[in-house]
């Protein structure tokens, strides 16, 4: 998928709008708070109306960023101009807010960097060549000529950092080096970010990792374990999460793939995908509904527990068949 970056037609539709509503996916990690807040900021930094949501809010570990406190949990009432999507593949990603905002809203901005979007929307800002979400605003900001404030970088670079874990992707470039360098010049604090991210676990994602590391099982070159409705309460955890387990286990050396099952109250099942370069996993969540990256990526899949590893693993496994590792 090329790009498709309407950037005049945006920053038009931005300027018209009197109102507008900033979202982004369910279960939000760094890049997904990151860019909501990021746009969030600057838009309302040039004096625009802005409202912003995020089904069940902003997780703990990120309230650190520029503006978590406006971030609404659900909405109930409200109209819009103009709805903006960040780092969302698709419509269903957007989840309650998004719903809810699509059919309260004149005009939808698809603003993404997955490959597998949807292209949903009226207006596309959609970079899978960018790494992140955080960077398509960063350029977006630029092409508008709008100031990278603290409270602007703080969040793009949290959305650079997380998704790309540290700069360690293969997808991270010099320019990507050189936009964290202009972040931090603009009052964000990379080792600050990177400790509140990507090096802090609270004791409940432990208790949550007593419970589900028993089920993790190498097959072949895929590793896989599960988080049960029992694991979570257990870990007195309020929101269906793996605490980062899927990337714990994709550092396996003997692991291509890494795989992990969360089993949610309604009965179906959420499968976080982790794969070394040279493996995509993409594909496999875009044929069951969800989106991703080469490299990460993610659905919600019916259930029960059994019934979506049998129908997950074996996919996998083609997955390690058909890829070519690149070399180190």
């Amino acid at each position: 998928m090329t790009n498709r970056t309407d950037w005049a037609q945006a920053t038009e539709v931005v300027k018209a709008a009197q109102r507008i509503l900033v979202v982004t996916h369910v279960s939000p990690d760094g890049d997904a708070i990151g860019s909501l807040l990021g746009l969030t900021n600057a838009l309302r930094g040039q004096g625009h109306r802005v409202s912003c949501a995020v089904d069940g809010g902003v997780p703990g570990y990120l309230n650190f960023v520029s503006g978590s406190a406006m971030v609404h949990s659900e909405l109930t009432s409200g109209e819009w101009d103009l709805m903006i999507s960040v780092d969302a593949s698709d419509e269903e990603r957007t989840g309650a807010v998004g719903e809810y905002g699509r059919a309260h809203s004149q005009q939808v901005i698809n603003l993404d960097h997955h490959a597998t979007n949807t292209m949903f929307g009226d207006v596309f800002l959609v970079m899978p060549s960018a790494v992140s979400a955080s960077e398509v605003i960063y350029h977006w900001l630029i092409y508008m000529g709008l100031p990278i404030t603290t409270d602007v970088a703080v969040p793009l670079l949290t959305g650079l950092v997380t998704d790309t874990l540290g700069f360690r992707t293969n997808n991270v470039t010099a320019p990507t080096l050189g936009m964290a360098m202009r972040l931090m010049e603009s009052g964000a604090v990379l080792s600050e970010i990177t400790a509140r991210t990507l090096d802090s676990k609270s004791y409940r994602v432990i208790e949550l990792w007593k419970g589900a590391l028993p089920s993790a099982t190498l097959q072949g070159e895929v590793i896989e374990a599960s988080v049960t409705q029992e694991d979570l309460r257990r870990a007195r955890m309020d929101e269906v999460s793996d605490g980062g387990l899927v990337s714990l286990l994709i550092k396996t050396n003997e692991a291509r793939v890494a795989v992990v099952f969360k089993e949610l109250e309604d009965g179906r099942v959420e499968i976080s995908l982790r794969s070394k370069p040279g493996y995509d996993v993409s594909q496999v969540a875009l044929g069951v509904g969800g989106g991703g990256h080469k490299q990460a990526a993610g659905a919600t899949i019916d259930g029960p527990l059994e019934a979506a590893r049998a129908r997950i693993l074996p996919l996998l496994q083609q997955v390690v068949a058909a890829g070519v590792p690149v070399a180190k």
